[in-house]
């Protein structure tokens, strides 16, 4: 699909869509219940479509009634083996492989070309020890054992999602377990959500000491009755549409969320200066917006951007690859991403989302600015379908081929 972007002034209001990270962590703890659940305020974003499946894959019944999910979980039913079909989540696919080794014999997860490639290595390395098997046959990961209660050490700075599969996991087991995440930690915000929604869930992970958590065994998940907070990770994309100069509202977003990107705001006011440092290491998923705010403003120099190349893409070479048809210059190294001042240039070249949602997000929030063309814009839907309609509602002139 090919978005083609005039030159647009968007006035108006808009919602925020549903957080993601809460709708996935909510389905998660429903289907692990025994009984019925009820999460309101959600979308059919691929990544929540793909995580719908795998909680049926569980054993839960889900049914649809307007914005609103009902799930009747399968509790403690224990399966002799499962598929999952996690499409491009790498969310639902590291979240459920615990809980999957929780609950069945053998279990074989696919998705797309990319997710089978950005892998599961941390599980690899810590899941044998615990008589779980990881094997990588035809582009699919297939899963055997029986997950043991134990002592899990975790390092911090690959993917906070790994954790959370294992606390979603490790309630489920005979036995009490503990989780010691190494240190650096980032992006420990997406680890406080998942501690948030399993206390709504009746589970409690008690933090003995920094980043180490005691998980008591035989817990039981009760049902949920809850409506997901709005999404400050797409909100962000809206913000920087702000300082771009357009006037949008946004309502439906918590201030003291726990989520980590609600510091958008303020990472957009350092950019709004020349000399801007900014660390991303917590709030990662902000990068490519970021950037582009950057080349639009007075630059910036920007910290903790390794796992940048672990995303949907590698984000920071695809940011280059792309503002360079804006006529700027990043630099790229391992640990940081440095974005030159001097502003934006209408593109005149055909701009690419290289299948990543954030990545067409960051260059249509340039394109409201200057014009211009982007291919696979459909990326969009991973976790924001209606982004093109709600844009076109305030004002956008685009047309969608």
């Amino acid at each position: 699909m090919i978005a083609k972007l005039f030159k647009s002034e968007l006035k108006g209001k808009l919602s925020a869509v549903p957080s993601k990270s809460y709708v996935h962590r909510m389905l998660i703890c429903a289907a692990l219940a025994d009984g019925e659940s009820e999460i309101s305020n959600y979308i059919k974003s691929e990544d929540i479509l793909a995580s719908i499946d795998c909680i049926k894959s569980l054993g839960a019944e889900v049914t649809e009634e307007g914005d609103t999910l009902k799930i009747k979980g399968s509790g403690g039913k224990k399966l002799r083996d499962g598929v999952f079909k996690c499409r491009e989540s790498g969310s639902t696919l590291r979240f459920f492989i615990p809980v999957a080794a929780a609950k069945c014999s053998s279990s074989v997860f696919t998705g797309s070309e990319r997710l089978m490639e950005r892998g599961v290595g941390i599980y690899e390395d810590i899941l044998p020890e615990k008589k779980v098997f990881i094997t990588k046959d035809n582009g699919e990961i297939r899963v055997k054992g029986a997950l043991q209660p134990g002592v899990y050490e975790i390092p911090g700075n690959i993917s906070s999602q790994y954790i959370t599969g294992l606390l979603f996991a490790l309630p489920l087991l005979g036995g009490d377990s503990e989780i010691r995440v190494i240190p650096p930690v980032e992006s420990r915000a997406y680890i406080d959500i998942t501690i948030e929604v399993l206390k709504l869930a009746g589970i409690c992970i008690r933090e003995t000491k920094e980043n180490t958590f005691e998980i008591k065994g035989n817990a039981k998940y009760r049902p949920l009755k809850e409506r997901a907070e709005g999404d400050w990770s797409n909100a962000a994309f809206i913000y920087a549409m702000n300082g771009l100069g357009q006037d949008i509202e946004m309502d439906g977003l918590k201030n003291d969320s726990v989520q980590g990107d609600r510091i958008c705001r303020e990472h957009f006011k350092r950019l709004d200066r020349p000399g801007a440092v900014v660390d991303i290491g917590g709030c990662i998923d902000l990068g490519p917006v970021l950037f582009a705010y950057a080349a639009a403003k007075h630059g910036g120099r920007f910290t903790g951007t390794e796992r940048l190349k672990i995303k949907e893409s590698d984000r920071a070479a695809v940011m280059a690859e792309e503002l360079k048809k804006f006529g700027v210059q990043l630099q790229v190294s391992e640990k940081e991403v440095i974005v030159p001042e001097g502003g934006i240039k209408a593109p005149v070249e055909i701009l690419d989302g290289h299948n990543d949602h954030r990545i067409v997000m960051a260059l249509c929030a340039l394109l409201t600015v200057t014009g211009g063309e982007i291919k696979g814009a459909e990326a969009v839907k991973k976790s924001y379908p209606g982004f093109f309609e709600d844009l076109r509602r305030i004002g956008l002139n685009v047309e969608i081929n």
